[in-house]
C-alpha cells in the first residue's frame, strides 16, 4: 500500500490578481524543472492543504497549488462575486500562462474533478493528462442526491443536523433555503448554516469516521467558504447546465481520446456515488477506470491514496520523454 510522500515546504508563493476583486494564492513546490502538474482543489471553496503537496514525488514534479476564488488563502474570502466554472477556467490560463508553462497534468478530486474536466473541455491541447479522483459531474440529479434526497437515508442522525437550520416549510428546496440564509445578512444565521451545510459534507465523506475530516469541514473559516461557494455553484447548476460535461466530452470525443486518464473512485461514496465515474468512463473510453473497493469519497482514504499515488508515479515514467523542459 503506497503512502503520501514526505511533508514538503513550497519553493515559492504567489498572488495572481484575475478579475476584481479577486486574487489567488497560489504555491510552487517540487522541482522547478520538473513535469508540471496543477492541483485542483473541492469544494469549489475548500482551498488546498499542506497535504495536497504530498501526492506528487517531489524529486519528479514542478507541483502548482492554486485556492480557487474565494477559498483557502484567496481573497475576498469566501467571495461570490464572479465566482464561476467558466472563471475558474480562465484564472486556470492565466496562471499557466503565468508560470510560462505549456502544457501540464491535471489533478482533481470531487469538485476538482469538475474544474479539470472543464479545463480539458475549454484547453485540450494544453493537458498532457488528466487524474480525476471522486468524480463530480455536478448535475442537477447529483446534487439533489446529497443534497434534498437520497443520501439521508443512509445517515439520518447527520441528516437531522443537516436539517435543524430550516424551516419545514422551506425543506422542499433546501439549496435555495440555505442560499437565502448563507447569502443574507444575519451573521449568525449565516455561521449556523454554514456549519451544518459543510458537516454534512464532512461526516459521510469518508467510508469509516475521521475525525480529521470532520474536523476540516467544521472549523468556521472553512466551513464559511465551502459552504456559500458550493451553495453558490449548486444554485447554478454549477453553471453547467446549458453545456454539460458529459455533453461536451462526447462532442470531443477525438480530442479526449489524445488525453490519457485515469478515473479512481470509491466503490462506497456517498457524496459522489460511483455511477458518475461509470458515465465518465462510458464518454472517454481511452481513460483507465479504478474502483476502490472499502473507500467512500476522501482522499484521505488508505486505498484512494495508494491508487492516486500510484497513478502520479506512472504518469511521471509516462510523461518523462515527451515533457523535455515543459516548465522551465
Amino acid at each position: 500500500m503506497r503512502q503520501l510522500y514526505p511533508a514538503l515546504e513550497p519553493l515559492m508563493t504567489h498572488s495572481i490578481a484575475v478579475d476584481h476583486p479577486h486574487v489567488l494564492h497560489m504555491e510552487e513546490c517540487g522541482r522547478l524543472t520538473g513535469i508540471p502538474v496543477v492541483f485542483l482543489h473541492g469544494g469549489p471553496g475548500a482551498g488546498c492543504t499542506p497535504t495536497h503537496r504530498r501526492f506528487f514525488d517531489p524529486d519528479t514534479y514542478r507541483i502548482i497549488l492554486i485556492d480557487q476564488r474565494g477559498a483557502g488563502r484567496s481573497t475576498p474570502h469566501a467571495c461570490l462575486d464572479g465566482n464561476t466554472t467558466q472563471a475558474l477556467v480562465a484564472d486556470l490560463e492565466q496562471v499557466r500562462a503565468h508560470l510560462k508553462i505549456e502544457r501540464w497534468l491535471v489533478f482533481g478530486g470531487s469538485w476538482g474533478s469538475t474544474l479539470a474536466l472543464a479545463y480539458a473541455c475549454a484547453h485540450p491541447t494544453r493537458v498532457l493528462g488528466l487524474i480525476l479522483r471522486g468524480i463530480f459531474l455536478c448535475r442537477d440529479e447529483d446534487v439533489a442526491w446529497f443534497y434534498q434526497a437520497g443520501a439521508h437515508r443512509l445517515f439520518p442522525d447527520y441528516w437531522a443536523d443537516y436539517l435543524a437550520p430550516i424551516p419545514d416549510e422551506e425543506r422542499g428546496d433546501l439549496v435555495a433555503a440555505y442560499h437565502k440564509r448563507l447569502t443574507g445578512t444575519d451573521e449568525l444565521a449565516r455561521m449556523h448554516a454554514a456549519k451544518a451545510w459543510s458537516l454534512w459534507e464532512g461526516r459521510t465523506a469518508t467510508l469509516l469516521p475521521d475525525a480529521a475530516t470532520v474536523g476540516f469541514f467544521g472549523d468556521p473559516h472553512h466551513a464559511l467558504a465551502i459552504a456559500r461557494i458550493e451553495n453558490h455553484y449548486f444554485t447554478h447548476g454549477a453553471f453547467l447546465r446549458e453545456t454539460p460535461l458529459l455533453t461536451q466530452i462526447r462532442a470531443q470525443a477525438a480530442q479526449f481520446a489524445q488525453i490519457p486518464g485515469e478515473i479512481i473512485h470509491g466503490r462506497y461514496d456517498v457524496v459522489c456515488p460511483i455511477d458518475q465515474a461509470f458515465a465518465l468512463a462510458d464518454a472517454w473510453p481511452s481513460a483507465e477506470l479504478n474502483v476502490i473497493e472499502n473507500a467512500g469519497h476522501a482522499a484521505s482514504e488508505p486505498g484512494i491514496i495508494d491508487a492516486l499515488i500510484r497513478a502520479t508515479d506512472r504518469f511521471a515514467v509516462q510523461l518523462a520523454p515527451v515533457c523535455n523542459g515543459i516548465g522551465v
